[in-house]
């Protein structure tokens, strides 16, 4: 097994990619520390992760909160006593626009929830990476790239840009160390996560506008991540991988004039 003995932290393990991923992890003989905040969705992953003797650690943690970073920490060097793997795949989704009234609130939610914990976790996580030469994986989003024709997206596409810009210069300073970081910017993936946002109608509304005509599943992130945090992977840093099936038509999904915004936001 490629990650028998490693210690993987991924924050956002209840569902979406961080649960396939806790999953993935998990089949590779990896120790594995899920944090999430929803107890119902972190029991089932929990199952899901349990194989043999092999059972993960549960952690129920409010990443926007500085002493829910140091638990998350302090909780797996307790249990395991290291720290190979650091994953940041947590994420929210909030709307507004320029003239919503709402948009530097928003704005401020979303740095707190998309890019703070990124780094605060990475800050927090740094020291034991570097005793183990281990990787970091972030999640950005391709909104965080290109417009998508969603003027309410903003400030969620910035916080994405942030964690992709954060990833790079954080490549460059820990790269003396033998610590890897990179970045994953997804498309559309099929998660709970973006049907609860309400921002399509329709799952082939973006399966129209892929060259790929297909919209991605979890596993396939999933998949991804483990490849970068492998050793087959050991001269990659710095750098972004986007999983998109290829938007070649332009990132206009639906008619943003038929979309209810809701001003509540959506955990993954």
């Amino acid at each position: 097994m490629r990650f028998e003995g490693k210690v993987v932290i991924i924050t956002g393990g209840s569902s979406g990619i961080g649960a396939a991923t806790a999953e993935l992890f998990s089949k590779e003989r990896a120790k594995v520390a899920i944090v999430g905040r929803n107890d119902l969705k972190l029991k089932a992953v929990e199952e899901q992760c349990t194989i043999g003797n092999n059972k993960p650690l549960v952690i129920k943690a409010d990443i926007t909160n500085y002493s829910g970073i140091e638990n998350i920490i302090q909780q797996t060097i307790h249990e395991y006593g290291k720290l190979d793997i650091l994953i940041n795949c947590a994420g929210q989704i909030k709307y507004a626009s320029i003239l919503s009234g709402n948009l530097l609130q928003v704005y401020d939610d979303m740095i707190s929830s998309n890019l703070r914990p990124v780094v605060s976790l990475t800050v927090a996580a740094a020291p034991y990476l570097i005793k183990t030469k281990g990787c970091i994986v972030n999640i950005s989003s391709l909104a965080g790239t290109n417009p998508i024709g969603v003027p309410e997206y903003t400030p969620y596409g910035l916080s994405k840009a942030g964690v992709r810009h954060f990833s790079r210069g954080v490549a460059l300073a820990l790269a003396n160390y033998g610590v890897r970081v990179n970045t994953i910017t997804p498309g559309a993936v099929k998660t709970q996560l973006l049907e609860d946002a309400q921002c399509i109608t329709k799952w082939n509304d973006f399966e129209r506008v892929s060259a790929l005509k297909r919209l991605s599943e979890p596993e396939e992130i999933a998949d991804m991540i483990l490849y970068l945090a492998s050793d087959k992977a050991k001269g990659i840093t710095g750098a972004n991988f986007v999983v998109d099936n290829e938007k070649n038509k332009g990132y206009v999904v639906f008619p943003t004039a038929h979309i209810k915004y809701p001003d509540a936001y959506f955990k993954s």
